[in-house]
């Protein structure tokens, strides 16, 4: 956990979201269940369009029914708002994937804790939940 407090409010990062639907051994029970049972899970719309990316460029390979999956799941959408986009903008350049700096921004506006293992999302006050 970072500085920043956490909530019980969470945003998966992009290979969390994948290791989840694919109920996969990279999470482990307990956060798959926390994630599960969770009253608040969102997953941004810049994971959705980073993996839109990753797929058109054959990097990974998502099932043509990935949005049906998606919106099955049961995770809340979240959209990327004016305020994200400049809270992303002004970030210190401590991590430069511009897909993760919009999702610390969205965590931080909309105090969210991020659920991630990328470890350069530490050098923000952001709450993170590692996975």
């Amino acid at each position: 956990m970072t500085r920043a407090a956490a909530t019980g409010r969470l945003l998966l990062d992009t290979h969390v979201l994948l290791w989840w639907l694919a109920d996969g051994p990279e999470l482990s029970d307990d956060l798959k269940n926390q994630i599960d049972t969770e009253l608040e899970v969102y997953v941004s719309v810049a994971t959705v369009w980073e993996i839109s990316i990753k797929s058109s460029a054959g990097k990974l390979s998502i099932p043509p029914t990935f949005l049906e999956v998606l919106r099955d799941s049961g995770v809340g959408e979240l959209p990327i708002r004016y305020e994200h986009a400049q809270q992303a903008g002004q970030l210190p350049l401590l991590h430069r994937d511009p897909f993760d700096r919009m999702l610390i921004a969205q965590a931080l506006t909309e105090r969210l804790t991020l659920v991630t293992r990328d470890a350069a999302i530490h050098q923000y006050d952001v709450a993170v939940l590692n996975a």
